[in-house]
């Protein structure tokens, strides 16, 4: 199964004090990174947007709910799907309570281009309470890149936005997309600190992902309502 090898207390804190000097390494380095994040240019955005939520038809500037910051998040939702992305749920469920970011300014959304007659139901099921829009009425995913064009049509893809606010003015500042969202995860996150890890089969050192006798990671995922414990 490829588990750890097994050592006395002292060994163990001996190789921990090692990673420890590689994790306050990563740590300076994302702090870095996180710098020239932010010192990223920024672009106007001059295309209007039509999106539609629980109050109706409304423009990307009512998402920031009169805050100077918006994150998007592009829940992948496609039209003729009867239900959303059991990854994409599982970021979501992840989503705590928005008045944390709202107390520094930040609005967060979820955006998908299914319709909202059938965004709505399904976050009922859900039992959501963040704001959720359909951007069906506009090709919003398509231009930050969530939606992209392929010899088989349109396909989603897993994706976040940054937009900033100043005053009537509106700026696209961030996108990320697919494995560029790992660290915001709550799950991954602390599957990241446990020795099988996430249980992916392309996770060093090999052999873990079916360690519990269970397929691999994402093979597992459901909605939360599916799962037995």
């Amino acid at each position: 199964m490829g588990l750890p090898k097994v050592v006395t207390r002292e060994e163990w804190r001996a190789a921990r004090e090692e990673l420890l000097a590689l994790e306050k390494t990563a740590t300076r380095a994302r702090d870095a990174l996180n710098t020239r994040r932010r010192e990223l240019p920024m672009v106007e955005m001059d295309k209007p947007y039509v999106l539609e939520g629980a109050d109706g038809k409304v423009e990307l500037f009512d998402l920031f709910e009169g805050r100077s910051q918006l994150v998007v998040y592009h829940f992948m939702f496609a039209p003729e799907w009867d239900a959303g992305c059991r990854s994409c749920s599982g970021f979501l469920d992840q989503i705590g309570h928005l008045a944390h970011l709202r107390a520094r300014g930040t609005a967060f959304a979820a955006v998908s281009r299914a319709p909202f007659t059938k965004i709505l139901p399904f976050k009922a099921r859900m039992g959501w309470t963040t704001p959720w829009y359909s951007s069906n009425l506009s090709d919003f995913n398509q231009d930050f890149g969530a939606t992209v064009e392929t010899d088989d049509g349109l396909q989603e893809r897993p994706a976040l936005s940054c937009f900033l606010r100043d005053g009537e003015r509106i700026f696209h500042t961030y996108s990320a997309f697919d494995r560029g969202l790992d660290n915001i995860g709550f799950t991954t996150n602390l599957l990241d600190l446990t020795a099988l890890g996430r249980q992916e089969e392309w996770e060093q050192p090999q052999g873990r992902a079916s360690a519990l006798g269970a397929p691999a990671g994402s093979a597992r995922i459901r909605y939360h309502d599916e799962y037995l414990d």
